[in-house]
């Protein structure tokens, strides 16, 4: 793309991350069936084996080696200390995270305990130096508030904490959360790469473009293990280290982007960076707010568990396991690359292509309709109290 765009050091670390982790992948489920520890089938469940979950630890395993080999490499060094304390901050937060999810797939914690650790990671990448500092107000010609280190740390928190259960709603189909979190980490690595080329290697643009590339290599390198028929679930020690990851590369990416040096002509490239972070994590927020709502709606717990989520009225239309999660693959990338196009080529030619994609999607996900195969049996209303947040 041009200078400044460690293309070749950041293909390495994606590389890196899914290698290690489809290795590690591995050994982790060995160990789990070793010692009896396998997930058993609950009434929202759609898988029907017993299976083991921890995968979450493999991930986190290639993301560290991801990090490790990036700050290795003399292109990538600008992403570390001494110049910036943001690589430093995710490790310490995935950690965090990763340790909640461990204690969660092992032992099940009730869901205050759960959202307290959710909480603390979020606080932990924040002080440690990821977090907002800038947020933009679309209100008349624009403002962009500078935020102070408490103002910062809230932020931050909400955003983070939003998208670790959002992600791990969306954790119900084999593959499903790992497909989403790599098409949504390539999106952020994408714009990441638009920036260290729109402004020549600029410091602000190599952490997010790591941690981005982290994501995706760990999420590929998951995948094989994890598409239907699934051998090994990531577990929330997965889901809530692809949200947590996910929050850190779009906090990196956003927060801290002066909206005014994009001028002020076209309204959709000034608010680019915001409209990336929304675009890929579309589906999973859209998922969970509908949850929270639907259950409000009639007096539930927000925290019920149920099987109304998009992918079960998706097989209740008729759409098989695999298509589906296919399916929800394709309106992310439609909704992300959409959305980074609007910072690659012309307006036009973005609202064009964007325009094609979601009609080239509404169609494939109605086939079903149309050839006659909805599901005989709707999804069910019984709503299952469940203590656990995320789902």
């Amino acid at each position: 793309m041009g200078a400044g765009v460690p293309l070749r050091e950041l293909g390495l670390v994606i590389l890196a991350a899914a290698a290690i982790t489809y290795l590690a992948t591995g050994v982790v489920r060995s160990v789990m069936v070793r010692s009896g520890r396998v997930a058993e089938i609950r009434q929202r469940d759609v898988h029907t084996q017993p299976t083991p979950r921890l995968g979450g630890v493999a991930m986190f395993s290639g993301f560290l080696a991801a990090v490790f080999l990036a700050n290795q490499l003399p292109a990538l060094t600008r992403g570390f200390m001494p110049i910036t304390p943001e690589m430093n901050a995710v490790v310490w937060a995935a950690f965090a995270i990763v340790l909640v999810g461990i204690l969660d797939d092992l032992y099940e914690l009730d869901a205050i305990t759960k959202l307290i650790g959710q909480i603390l990671a979020a606080i932990v990448m924040s002080v440690l130096g990821l977090s907002w500092t800038l947020l933009y107000m679309p209100v008349g010609d624009g403002t962009t508030l500078v935020l102070d280190q408490v103002q910062a740390t809230i932020v931050t928190t909400i955003f983070t904490v939003a998208l670790i259960n959002a992600i791990n709603f969306v954790d119900g189909l084999d593959g499903l959360a790992a497909g989403l979190g790599m098409i949504a980490g390539g999106a952020i690595l994408l714009f990441s790469l638009t920036v260290l080329h729109d402004q020549g290697g600029a410091v602000s643009g190599y952490p997010p473009a790591i941690i981005a590339a982290g994501l995706v290599g760990m999420c590929l390198g998951f995948l094989p293990h994890n598409f239907e028929p699934s051998r090994i679930f990531m577990g929330d020690s997965g889901s809530m280290l692809i949200g947590l990851l996910l929050a850190a590369a779009s906090t990196s990416a956003s927060g801290k982007i002066n909206m005014s040096l994009y001028g002020t002509a076209d309204i959709v490239a000034l608010m680019s960076p915001i409209i990336v972070v929304a675009a890929a994590v579309f589906v999973p927020v859209l998922d969970l707010v509908m949850a929270v709502l639907r259950r409000l709606a009639i007096g539930q717990s927000p925290f019920a568990a149920d099987k109304l989520h998009l992918h079960h009225r998706l097989l209740s239309l008729g759409h098989t396991h695999r298509r589906t999660v296919l399916v929800l693959y394709m309106w992310v990338g439609v909704v992300t690359l959409g959305a980074v196009s609007f910072s690659i080529v012309p307006s036009r030619v973005a609202v064009a292509a964007s325009a094609i994609g979601l009609i080239l999607a509404f169609i494939i996900t109605l086939i079903p309709l149309r050839a006659g195969k909805i599901g005989r049996q709707p999804p069910p209303t019984r709503v299952v109290i469940h203590t656990d947040p995320s789902l």
